[in-house]
């Protein structure tokens, strides 16, 4: 790989906090580490307000990170201005969650899907602006009588096809997907999720893919990372994750995803999570999950667990499985 390092994408002790009223700050993501191998696919997954997209964006340098490091294809992107950020931008795409949200009413799909070649000068004339927008509406599933088209004449699953077309265009080497399929019907989510796979494989893409379906974070990922209130709490291989948990947040889970079975739905052990998230802009001392576990105690209430290795390459952060 030309002397590079295997790993695109490394992330070390990431944090942001976005300032409130009264002199508080949200926690949005407090000291995330994780590295993403060239190629390969880190699920990260949690409940709503976890942090997870803070934490994407925040790498993406939609935010500005607090603190912590942020490193692609081996150069430190952390704490470049935008106008330096601009050549890393063609090595990193992001699929949003809202093809309704995502996408400017006012512009034609091809308009869209061209705007990133147009950002980095890419096209020498229109007719080769125009060629390449065709040949990406075709990988996508689209054609060209849709280019000239706006986005609210297309559907939702049209919509975030133009959406990965306007993110995969620049042949990007990572790509972020902020649950990319979570807006869509069901019967269109295994369309989009196959189609990225395929890109990943054609292309040698990269994902990191955000997600609360545990059950389609396994079918597209090579390890998985668990998150709770901006904090990695496990982190392992994607078939490890579902066969040993170790947390009780990632058992928690788990226990909620269904199981189409009857009977091993009712011989599966349960593990219930009560409550609500916390407050991020309090949030609870020691563990952060100490509020909701069934197996809390007083070292919880009071010490950080540290995210340890308790196993070849499963990493958790929890009292009772470390000691």
């Amino acid at each position: 790989m030309n002397g590079k390092s295997t790993v695109l994408l490394s992330v070390e002790n990431l944090t942001k906090h976005f300032p409130v009223a009264g002199g508080k700050s949200v926690h949005a993501v407090d000291g995330v580490s994780f590295e993403i191998h060239r190629g390969k696919t880190l699920g990260l997954v949690g409940e709503s307000g976890c942090g997870k997209s803070s934490c994407a964006r925040t790498i993406i340098r939609i935010y500005d990170p607090t603190s912590g490091r942020i490193v692609l294809d081996d150069e430190d992107i952390t704490s470049l201005s935008q106008k330096q950020l601009l050549p890393h931008r063609r090595k990193m795409q992001m699929i949003f969650q809202d093809p309704y949200a995502s996408l400017n009413a006012r512009m034609t799909v091809q308009d869209i899907v061209a705007e990133p070649l147009r950002a980095h000068h890419v096209c020498k004339s229109k007719a080769e602006e125009r060629e390449l927008v065709a040949q990406m509406l075709s990988r996508v599933g689209l054609n060209q009588e849709h280019a000239g088209r706006y986005a609210h004449e297309f559907s939702g699953g049209q919509r975030q096809r133009v959406g990965i077309a306007r993110a995969l265009i620049l042949q990007p080497q990572l790509v972020i997907c902020d649950e990319p399929i979570s807006a869509l019907d069901v019967s269109i989510q295994a369309q989009v999720v196959n189609m990225l796979r395929t890109f990943q494989e054609e292309q040698g893409l990269t994902y990191l893919f955000i997600a609360h379906d545990l059950s389609m974070v396994r079918y597209v990922s090579d390890d998985v990372g668990v998150m709770y209130l901006g904090q990695l709490v496990e982190k392992c291989e994607a078939d490890e994750v579902y066969a040993h948990p170790l947390h009780p947040y990632t058992q928690g889970l788990l226990s909620s995803v269904p199981i189409p079975d009857p009977a091993l739905a009712r011989e599966r052990e349960t593990v219930g999570i009560s409550g609500d998230v916390p407050s991020p802009i309090a949030p609870p001392s020691g563990c952060r999950f100490h509020t909701r576990c069934p197996y809390a105690t007083a070292k919880c209430r009071e010490a950080v667990p540290e995210l340890k290795e308790a196993g070849p390459g499963h990493f958790v952060a929890c009292h009772q499985v470390n000691g």
